[in-house]
């Protein structure tokens, strides 16, 4: 990259997931500067450097000990759209990631179809959130990211017993929702990926044996103590090592790609990932807008076209006055 071009900032919290991106910029010949916020200083009073600031702070950072990622990022992007930064996914955007109502509710402002739900304010309120739902049912967390919360009831007592007990998982918001569960006409979901308003690839991911995790980041799979596979809950069959839960979605063509490609427009997501459920009633539901992207090895290797690559070629466009 030479001199006259602003330098490219990777605001993320998981080091982990970074390589694929980093070989990515080193093929586009991008000088790309990690901010890790985890933790650290913010003088308000200073002028921020110029640059092209990506974030990727992901919803579930608390769960890898880094619980002020998302305030500071906050804190971070609003300080440098206020002095005039060009952010890709920026301040608006993280709101998105951190709230599956948020979510929600900009999906049917969309003309999107999402799954029936409810929003929990506290854990008294659940029951009386879940009362005129028909079993089975789902509960998940507003923050959410690698299936948290997630868990299938088959009955009002059942979720009753759950919530009263030591098992319940407190919502790092304190918001929990209840959602119809969704019967798949096969055991799988789609995700569509987006980069720069194009369309890139679709994948499937295997909810037989992901169950309810589906980050398709090769780090998800494993577990960081044991460094064995993972049982995800709601998987009805043992992951396997050598089987894949993600794979390419080949000649995938539906008039959903065309939705969302109008939807990321109208929030101002330029790099996400959005999850659909084909319903065995033959509803296509949409319940999950991913906005720090992960992307699959395996499915890279399978793509007509790398996401990583696009991401960059993306971002060389906007550092060079082309985007």
């Amino acid at each position: 990259m030479t001199s006259s071009q602003p330098t490219i900032y990777a605001l993320h919290e998981n080091p982990e997931w970074f390589p694929p991106f980093a070989r990515a910029f080193e093929a586009e010949g991008l000088e790309v500067k990690e901010w890790l916020l985890t933790d650290g200083v913010l003088d308000l009073d200073s002028v921020p450097p110029e640059g092209i600031f990506w974030s990727r702070i992901s919803a579930s950072a608390h769960t890898r000990d880094h619980g002020m990622s998302k305030d500071y990022a906050r804190a971070v992007l609003a300080w440098l759209e206020a002095h005039g930064r060009r952010t890709v996914n920026g301040r608006r955007v993280l709101e998105l990631e951190m709230s599956k109502v948020e979510q929600l509710v900009a999906l049917k402002a969309a003309g999107i179809d999402t799954p029936r739900t409810v929003a929990a304010v506290g854990r008294e309120q659940i029951l009386a959130a879940a009362q005129d739902f028909a079993a089975p049912f789902m509960t998940k967390h507003n923050q959410g990211g690698k299936g948290l919360g997630v868990r299938k009831f088959d009955s009002q007592d059942e979720l009753a017993e759950y919530v009263a007990s030591d098992e319940f998982e407190e919502p790092q918001d304190g918001i929990t929702l209840i959602q119809e569960y969704i019967q798949a006409k096969e055991p799988f979901i789609t995700r569509v990926e987006i980069v720069g308003g194009e369309f890139i690839y679709a994948v499937k991911a295997d909810t037989a044996r992901g169950g309810f995790q589906l980050c398709p980041a090769d780090a998800c799979a494993i577990d960081p103590i044991t460094r064995e596979l993972i049982m995800p809950p709601g998987a009805t069959i043992a992951p396997v090592a050598g089987q894949q839960l993600f794979s390419l979605r080949e000649d995938f063509d539906h008039s959903i790609i065309e939705k969302y490609l109008e939807f990321a427009r109208r929030n101002g997501l330029e790099v996400c990932g959005i999850e659909f459920i084909e319903a065995e009633d033959g509803r296509v539901l949409t319940y999950d807008v991913n906005t720090n992207t992960n992307y699959n090895a395996l499915v890279e290797a399978e793509a007509p076209r790398s996401a990583p690559l696009a991401l960059a070629g993306y971002l060389k466009g906007l550092a060079t006055g082309q985007k």
